[in-house]
């Protein structure tokens, strides 16, 4: 819906300006409003679920198998982040150029 604009104004419509009045298998009936002109339409859409898409990621085909064969989080590891948060003092500067 965020692509479809109102026939008389061109405005987008709004999340609340789109009511769903039902639907039948795949195609739903929707009665919107425009926020600008204030004019109504009915609209009939059909849905398809699409294929799925893979992730998008800015990791690295190395970063990525790297948290892949990662061991998983456990307790201890939680517990240790709890520890290490009480003392943190927020300086993100001092913590990142650490060596």
């Amino acid at each position: 819906m965020s692509t479809i604009k109102c026939s008389v104004c061109g405005e987008h419509y709004e999340a609340n300006n789109i009511k769903v009045l039902g639907h039948r298998d795949n195609i739903w009936f929707l009665n919107v409003s425009c926020p600008a002109c204030h004019s109504r339409a009915l609209i009939a859409a059909t849905i398809k679920e699409a294929e799925p898409s893979e992730g998008v990621t800015e990791l690295t085909e190395a970063e990525l198998t790297k948290f892949v064969e990662a061991s998983p989080i456990g307790a201890d590891d939680i517990l240790d982040l709890h520890a290490f948060l009480q003392e943190f003092d927020g300086d993100f500067v001092e913590l990142f150029t650490r060596k």
